[in-house]
């Protein structure tokens, strides 16, 4: 379900950050359980370079920029990067809701697997097809983030730092477009930072 689509205008101003390249990414292989998430395959040299890159040449964030970000390892330390070249006021924030789509039997598999599971994507969204977390699934707690910060706060610049497959479903949803086109939007780059526009 996407729950901004019971929102006539957003109250704040919303930014994702995609977390940057990862020792997972440089392995080639697909990591989204929490077991294997949470406290492993963090940022890469490069990935720790990037995000600085990134948050160096984006001029719209600044020291009130509140961070909300993904637990898993290479999302935190993106956000921890994040938070001490801002010099935010506020401390970073960590939302389940946030972590990467889990991609089911494909765990630790080669990251080839990604292509079969958003060829199904566009055909079902609700299809959990060899235990993969479905589009709806991930749309319905992705949203559910940005309405809880909509009813806490007013004219804020908030960062959501998370990962491709979570952020792509997210873009749809300010979109109102269906989730089941998430590949059909730009997609987000390792270290990538986008607004994201309310239709």
């Amino acid at each position: 379900m996407n729950y901004l689509l019971e929102i006539n205008r957003l109250s704040n101003r919303y930014f994702v950050m995609r977390h940057g390249h990862s020792i997972a990414n440089q392995q080639g292989i697909i990591v989204s359980h929490p077991d294997n998430g949470r406290d492993r395959f963090g940022l890469s040299e490069l990935g720790r370079a990037q995000v600085k890159e990134s948050l160096q040449n984006f001029g719209l964030l600044d020291v009130n920029t509140i961070i909300v970000s993904s637990d898993f390892s290479r999302a935190r330390e993106s956000a921890e990067i994040a938070s001490n070249l801002l010099d935010c006021v506020a401390a970073i924030s960590f939302d389940l809701r946030l972590r990467e789509r889990n991609f089911g039997e494909l765990e630790l598999s080669s990251d080839s697997g990604y292509e079969d599971v958003w060829r199904e994507d566009a055909v079902n969204p609700d299809s959990n097809h060899r235990g993969v977390e479905s589009v709806n699934e991930v749309m319905s707690r992705v949203t559910s983030v940005v309405t809880e910060y909509e009813d806490q706060y007013s004219d804020a610049t908030i960062l959501l730092v998370s990962h491709g497959d979570a952020l792509q479903i997210l873009q749809t949803a300010f979109a109102r477009m269906e989730g089941s086109a998430h590949r059909q939007l730009d997609h987000l780059h390792t270290s990538q930072i986008r607004q994201l526009q309310f239709s």
